[in-house]
């Protein structure tokens, strides 16, 4: 059984550190690894982690000799994935906080955190980048660690959690010190060469982690064993077996799977099993099955077990009843618990967009793409076993779109991104965001977040400009550092940020880093001034683009396509330059052929590149009459009407209803 549970947020490279000196401990010796837990291609690709994942790690302590086993596990950090968040954090019993050494705890940290700590977990906190140039007045000032401390009295942490050990570290570099500042500095200036030496390796880590936090609590049914007693394994067995279901699979040999821990008992492979649904039982009949396959991973691969699991194990069940979902309870058949585990409620979602079946003119132009809307529903459902923050109904408005309530633009946009992989086809309604009414007061109540803005000091004013003026946010605290950079933190109504993060970017050339997470639900202010609904050129015709047009339109706007792609009546290709309606344009007009030659004629056609938006920041620029095309290999944003006379006319009965709910 195991010593010790324990999840990391975020992780960076200490994860693949620490389970390369664990591994050395055992072996003597391994090879590096690089964002072993990050193992999806979009995690890789993103540089985030999106679903939490849990890995056992044998480890011998140096100074006693003994052999233990910690189980760790890695949960996102942002609060997109709250979902994934609560629930995995049921399986630990303390928590390893990695902050940047230099900027400090951010505002997806404060969302992590105040969730271990209500969790009342007991945390390690690891201050990391500790080799950069820019962290040495940092930690010789303590700045960081007055955040650190101020956080957790914000938070509400109890006297215990707030007495944390702190840990300075580099992961590039390899080493780790615990609660000397100095040591660390001396570290950063002179280099440290890991092969060389492993005086500050990251076994120091592994060591505070078996010191610090807690054995794994079990739930004991027999009262004649006292509270905070030590006992092996095989003392489980008397105990009715519970197990708090935190994923679901399925397996084409051994069937249905779940992962989570074991509350109390044990458990081995051919025992009988029944299903305590979260919700409560439909009848008096348990759904039972008998266990398959016992398993646990090491690093992302998953492996049998030897005899049995006992209580604190983070496992993998085979074989369990198929009506299995996130948030039951395993539990024995010919010996079980009496009520379901309890587990953490669900954050609401915030956030809605309807899925639909692509019809534009190039619809199913592809090979090999699902174009069907039963198909796309059915893998909309699919997601939500594990994706249980996703709420997944018919829309209202339309039979054969499916309306999806999330938690944010980013959690959509990597559902999105996963089904376009997969071969589907389809099309995206502008995002709504969810309002409701205050119980007391019957007032119209919508979701507020913090916002914070990491930027160059000299476009801080443009930041406040476009966050404050037409997206109606707060401008709360403003701290600028000696290195010329600012830091911003906002309030904002959560329908004031869609497209924010792309048109900051743009106006700060890069330089802006912006983080946000739910802050609460305020009063309703009102109808926002359409900052992200800006003006487009939209193609009158279909065919090809050809340069000779791009380059005429160029000179209007900025342009989302190049020469060669395919186009059609109705597609946005380009943003205008002016305030205005937009504009119909012919993209696709081919240069005249005749039988002059003169210089003017034969000037080569320069274009700058054009711009291309990832489907997040599309999620977020696109205006209300638009609707997002999403194909395997292209991502185009057109009008919902495709037709412009027709589109014409809508328009100007839009904004006739608009006048009149005015009066």
């Amino acid at each position: 059984c195991p010593n010790c549970n324990m999840s990391f947020f975020p992780k960076l490279q200490v994860v693949d550190e620490l389970l390369t000196s664990a591994k050395k401990s055992i072996e003597g010796s391994s090879e590096a690894l690089d964002r072993l837990m990050d193992s999806g291609d979009l995690e890789k690709e993103r540089g985030i982690t999106i679903t939490s994942k849990v890995t056992r790690v044998p480890y011998k302590q140096e100074a006693t000799g003994e052999s233990l086993v910690l189980n760790i596990v890695d949960t996102p950090g942002h609060a997109d994935f709250s979902g994934e968040v609560d629930r995995i954090l049921s399986m630990v019993d303390g928590v390893c906080l990695l902050v940047d050494a230099v900027e400090g705890p951010m505002t997806q940290t404060k969302y992590v955190l105040s969730r271990a700590l209500q969790a009342g977990l007991k945390p390690i906190c690891i201050l990391n980048k500790c080799d950069r140039p820019e962290a040495v007045s940092r930690l010789d000032s303590g700045e960081t660690e007055t955040k650190l401390v101020e956080l957790f009295e914000a938070l509400g942490a109890s006297e215990e959690q707030t007495d944390f050990v702190t840990m300075y570290a580099s992961a590039r570099e390899g080493w780790i010190v615990k609660e000397d500042p100095f040591v660390a500095l001396e570290l950063s200036a002179d280099g440290y060469n890991k092969e060389e030496t492993d005086e500050h390796s990251m076994r120091h880590l592994l060591d505070a982690i078996v010191d610090i936090i807690p054995e794994p609590a079990a739930r004991r049914y027999d009262t004649s064993v006292e509270k905070d007693t030590s006992l092996e394994g095989d003392s489980f067995g008397e105990d009715p077996f519970a197990l708090a279901v935190v994923s679901v699979g399925s397996d084409s040999y051994l069937g249905r799977t779940c992962t989570g821990r074991i509350v109390s008992g044990s458990i081995s492979v051919g025992d009988g099993v029944s299903l305590l649904a979260r919700e409560g039982q439909q009848s008096d009949e348990l759904p039972s099955s008998s266990v398959s396959g016992l398993f646990c991973y090491e690093g992302v691969s998953r492996k049998p077990m030897e005899a049995f699991a006992c209580a604190g194990d983070c496992v993998t069940l085979a074989g369990v009843p198929e009506s299995v979902a996130v948030g039951d309870t395993i539990t024995s058949k010919s010996n079980p618990v009496k009520e379901p585990i309890d587990t953490p409620p669900l954050a609401p979602p915030t956030l809605s967009m309807d899925f639909g079946t692509n019809n534009g003119p190039l619809a199913g132009s592809e090979p090999g793409t699902i174009v069907a809307s039963s198909k796309i529903r059915e893998r909309l459902v699919a997601e939500t076993d594990n994706n249980v923050t996703l709420k997944i109904e018919k829309s209202s408005s339309d039979a054969e779109k499916t309306t999806v309530y999330a938690r944010g633009e980013l959690q959509l946009g990597i559902l999105v991104e996963q089904m376009r992989r997969e071969g589907f086809e389809m099309i995206l309604t502008p995002p709504r965001v969810l309002t409701v009414k205050d119980p007391e007061t019957d007032e119209l109540l919508e979701p507020f977040e913090e916002v914070i803005v990491d930027v160059d000091s000299e476009f801080s004013g443009a930041v406040v400009s476009s966050l404050t003026n037409t997206r109606k946010g707060q401008l709360v605290e403003m701290t600028e550092t000696p290195d010329g950079k600012a830091r911003l933190l906002f309030h904002a109504p959560s329908r004031g940020l869609l497209g924010f993060s792309a048109e900051i970017a743009s106006e700060t050339r890069g330089s802006a880093v912006v983080n946000h997470v739910f802050l609460e639900n305020r009063p309703h202010i009102g109808m926002l001034e359409s900052s992200y609904g800006k003006p487009k050129l939209v193609c009158n015709t279909s065919g090809k683009a050809t340069s000779y047009a791009l380059q005429a339109l160029s000179n209007r706007g900025t342009l989302f396509v190049e020469p060669g792609d395919e186009l059609y009546s109705g597609m946005v290709v380009g943003e205008q330059a002016r305030v205005g309606p937009d504009l119909e344009v012919n993209a696709v007009r081919a240069k005249e052929v005749t039988n002059m030659r003169t210089q003017s004629k034969d000037e080569t056609v320069r274009l700058a590149p054009p711009v291309k938006l990832s489907l997040e920041e599309m999620i977020g620029y696109m205006a209300e009459d638009e609707v997002i095309e999403v194909t395997p290999k292209s991502i185009r944003l057109r009008k919902a009407i495709l037709d412009g006379n027709v589109r014409e006319r809508a328009a100007r009965n839009r904004a006739k209803q608009l006048r009149t709910n005015k009066k």
